[in-house]
C-alpha cells in the first residue's frame, strides 16, 4: 500500500476523532445547560466515543482489494468487523449507563430512609442495566465468535442437537441462572432495596450494592459482608426499612425486686420526653418478666424516626437509667441473696448481731424435714443454702 492510502487512513482516523471532540464541547458547554444529559454522556463515553469514532473513521479509510490484495484485504476487513462490534457495542452501554446515570441522579435527591420508592426504583435500574449489559457483551461475543468460519460450521452443528445443548447449558449455569432470577426477585418484588437497614447472619447493616451475583452489606464497624442474592430468597432475614423507618429503641434493666418501679416510671418518662432523639410517637416502662435468676426485667421502650436515632435513644436511656438507679436507688441494682438456714438449737451469735439478715433459725419440725432430707441424726446442716 503506497504512501496516499496511509495519509488517507489517517486523515479519516483524525476527521473522526475531531467530530467526536466537537461533539463532546457541544454536549459540555452548550447542551449541559439545558439537557441534564450530556454531563452524563460526556463523562461516561470519555473513552469509548473516542474509540468508536477512531475505528468507524478506520473502516472508511481502508484500502481497496487492488491496493493490497485478497488475501490481506480479508484479513484487514474481519479485524475490522471485529473492532466494529467491539467498539460499538462499548459505546452503546456507555450511552445506556450514561442514560440510567441521570436517573439514578435525580433518584439520590430525594433517596432517603423514608423515600421507599426512590430506593426501590434506585435498586431496580441498578440491576435491570446490569442484566440488559450482561445480555448486550454476550450478543457482541457470540456476533464476532461467528464471524470465523470455524465457529460457524460449529454453530450450525450446535443448533441441529439445541435440545441437548439447551439441558447441559442450563444445568451447567444453575447456580448463575439462580443468582440472576433470585436478583430480579428481590428488586421488583420490593423485598429489599439499597439502603435498606437490614441484619443478616446477626451482622446489621445497610444494603450498599446488589449485583447479579452477590450483595453487599456494609455493616456498622465499616466491614463489608458480602452474601449470595440467592441466600435472600431461600432464607429469611431482617428489614427494618422495608415498610418505613419508624422503629422502637428497647433497652431492658435485670434489677431487684425493691425497685421503685413508680419513680422509675417517671424518670425514664422524663428523659425521654426531654430526647432529641424521640419522635414523640409514645414511650413504656413495664416490669415484663422475671428472671430464672430472681431478678426482674424492667424493659423501657421509646419510638424513633429511623435507625439512627433509635439507636442513640436506646444509649441514652441506657446510660441514664444506671447512672439514676445508682445514685438514688442502689438497692434496686441486682443482687444475689443467699438463705442460711440453722437448727433451733444451734443459737448463731450472726443471726442475734443481724436480725434483718437473710440468716433465719427454724424450730423442731424444720430440725425433722432436714433430718429426714439429709438422712442424718443429726439433723439438717446449719449452713445449708
Amino acid at each position: 500500500m503506497d504512501m496516499a492510502k496511509w495519509i488517507t487512513l489517517g486523515v479519516s482516523i483524525a476527521v473522526a476523532v475531531l467530530l467526536v471532540a466537537a461533539a463532546h464541547w457541544v454536549l459540555r458547554h452548550k447542551l449541559a445547560k439545558v439537557w441534564n444529559l450530556a454531563d452524563f454522556i460526556v463523562a461516561r463515553t470519555k473513552v469509548t466515543a473516542y474509540t468508536a469514532g477512531a475505528v468507524v473513521g478506520a473502516n472508511l479509510g481502508l484500502p481497496s482489494v487492488q491496493d493490497v490484495g485478497w488475501a490481506t484485504y480479508q484479513t484487514i476487513d474481519h479485524v475490522m468487523v471485529i473492532l466494529m462490534i467491539a467498539a460499538l457495542t462499548a459505546f452503546g452501554i456507555t450511552l445506556a449507563y450514561a442514560f440510567t446515570d441521570s436517573i439514578l441522579a435525580r433518584l439520590d435527591l430525594s433517596n432517603s430512609d423514608a423515600d421507599r420508592r426512590a430506593r426501590r426504583l434506585q435498586t431496580q435500574v441498578r440491576l435491570l442495566r446490569r442484566v440488559i449489559t450482561s445480555i448486550i457483551v454476550t450478543l457482541a461475543v457470540s456476533a464476532i465468535l461467528f464471524t470465523f468460519d470455524e465457529i460457524q460450521a460449529l454453530g450450525a452443528g450446535l443448533l441441529a442437537s439445541a435440545g441437548v445443548l439447551g439441558i447441559v447449558a442450563g444445568v451447567a449455569a444453575q447456580s448463575t441462572l439462580g443468582n440472576l432470577f433470585a436478583g430480579l426477585q428481590l428488586a421488583f418484588s420490593d423485598a429489599l432495596r439499597i439502603g435498606d437497614v437490614v441484619v443478616v447472619e446477626g451482622e446489621w447493616g445497610r444494603v450498599e450494592e446488589l449485583s447479579l451475583v452477590n450483595v453487599t452489606i456494609k455493616i456498622w464497624d465499616e466491614r463489608r459482608l458480602v452474601v449470595p442474592v440467592a441466600n435472600f430468597t431461600t432464607t429469611s432475614f431482617e428489614n427494618w426499612t422495608k415498610q418505613g423507618t419508624n422503629i422502637t429503641a428497647k433497652v431492658q434493666f435485670p434489677l431487684d425486686w425493691e425497685v421503685p418501679i413508680a419513680e422509675m416510671r417517671e424518670e425514664a418518662g422524663r428523659i425521654i420526653t426531654a430526647s432529641n432523639h424521640w419522635d414523640g410517637r409514645s414511650w413504656s416502662c413495664q416490669i415484663v418478666d422475671i428472671a430464672e435468676t430472681g431478678e426482674i426485667q424492667v424493659r423501657v421502650v421509646a419510638t424513633a424516626s429511623h435507625t439512627d436515632t433509635q439507636w442513640f435513644i436506646a444509649c441514652e436511656i441506657r446510660e441514664h437509667m444506671i447512672a439514676w438507679l445508682a445514685e438514688n436507688y442502689p438497692k434496686s441494682l441486682p443482687r444475689k441473696r443467699t438463705e442460711f438456714v440453722a437448727d433451733s438449737s444451734e443459737e448463731s451469735g450472726y443471726a442475734s448481731q443481724y436480725p434483718t439478715s437473710a440468716f433465719r433459725r427454724v424450730g423442731a419440725g424444720a430440725g425433722a424435714v432436714a433430718h429426714e432430707r439429709n438422712g442424718s441424726p443429726e439433723g439438717g446442716d446449719p449452713g445449708e443454702a
